[in-house]
């Protein structure tokens, strides 16, 4: 294709964009555009073709059932398909479900039956929100969020667990087969690698259950003696057999702490709450070891914040953050939430 081809192309593009009435981001929405094109023009086979234009429609499909929801906060809820209705862990999956359903939190479940059922079934069709998957082996979407309007259904794994994870601030995992466990490290995965931003994870089980706990003498007799995760990666995860606990660490987690943002190598938190200076103090005493140079500091907006007015009426802390330090992270953040002038 010739520049002047090229130029063209690029003015049709932008005058389909016109016509269609797009006034928001327009530049994404070329981008997209240009890039179906340039799939065709690398003479990309009909197999790929189709999982690209699957992936797109699927996750437009998500957007659309999430977006009247997008200020209400959200938990995934996962767990195994196979547990009966009569097993004490389908009992805690919907108790835990029923309590953050009346303390205003949706429940956003797989939509199969077991656990993701429970957990439907504890939130009440109103409060709940299913993303299910077309198995050939599995049972349909339960009844409780089978209305079209509550649920959205994909094909791939992939766009699944995007939208399970995308759209939640925090994250409950009974225990399960090899579906529950992939979703349970994807979780875990993401926060170490810095991919997603920090989240409360509870590993819940039946009251008296040892199902997570041998997991987690795995990670402390195995995978950190081996080196290969850091001894404090698995402070992020509640291990818990209490309902109480779990709804307790969900939503506590976001009593002060509100968010982060890097800047650089700048690590900037937001609080809910301004710490006064001997909170501040208190925290480099404790936290120091965590923080690779410099000190813990109340800083003022960074200008890219106020330039994309981000959460800008906050009071922030800022840091630099040593490498692999997402464990130490966390247990700041706990501080942070236990601090006297948050509440």
């Amino acid at each position: 294709m010739t520049e002047a081809q090229r130029d063209e192309q690029t003015a049709d593009i932008e005058q389909l964009v016109a016509d269609a009435g797009i006034v928001a981001n327009r530049s994404l929405i070329r981008r997209i555009l240009r890039t179906g094109i340039q799939l065709g023009e690398d003479g990309t086979d009909r197999l790929n073709l189709k999982i690209a234009s699957s992936a797109l429609a699927e996750m437009r499909d998500a957007f659309r059932l999430f977006q009247p929801y997008a200020e209400v906060p959200k938990v995934t809820v996962f767990g195994s398909a196979r547990t009966r209705q009569d097993d004490p862990l389908y009992d805690q999956a919907r108790s835990v479900a029923e309590v953050l359903a009346e303390r205003g939190w949706m429940v956003v479940t797989g939509a199969g039956p077991g656990i993701m059922q429970a957990a439907a079934e504890g939130a009440g069709e109103k409060m709940a929100l299913g993303v299910s998957i077309r198995l050939p082996f599995e049972e349909k979407p339960s009844a409780v969020i089978a209305n079209e309007t509550h649920s959205v259904e994909m094909k791939y794994f992939f766009t699944r667990k995007l939208m399970l994870v995308k759209e939640s601030t925090g994250f409950i995992c009974l225990p399960g087969g090899f579906g529950t466990l992939d979703e349970m490290f994807e979780l875990l995965t993401l926060q170490q690698t810095g991919k997603a931003e920090p989240m409360p994870i509870v590993l819940l089980d039946e009251p008296g259950g040892t199902f997570w706990r041998g997991l987690e003498r795995f990670v402390v007799d195995t995978l950190i003696p081996a080196g290969v995760i850091s001894p404090d990666d698995f402070d992020r995860v509640l291990v818990t057999d209490s309902a109480e606990e779990a709804v307790a660490e969900i939503t506590g987690f976001w009593i002060n702490y509100d968010s982060l943002r890097w800047v650089d190598d700048v690590l900037i938190l937001r609080l809910k709450h301004r710490p006064t200076d001997a909170e501040i103090e208190r925290l480099n005493e404790e936290f120091a070891s965590i923080v690779s140079e410099g000190r813990i500091e109340l800083v003022d907006a960074h200008a890219v914040e106020l330039a994309d007015k981000d959460r800008v009426d906050l009071p922030r802390l800022a840091l630099r953050l040593g490498q692999r330090e997402v464990g130490g992270l966390y247990r700041l953040i706990d501080a942070i939430n236990e601090l006297g002038s948050a509440r």
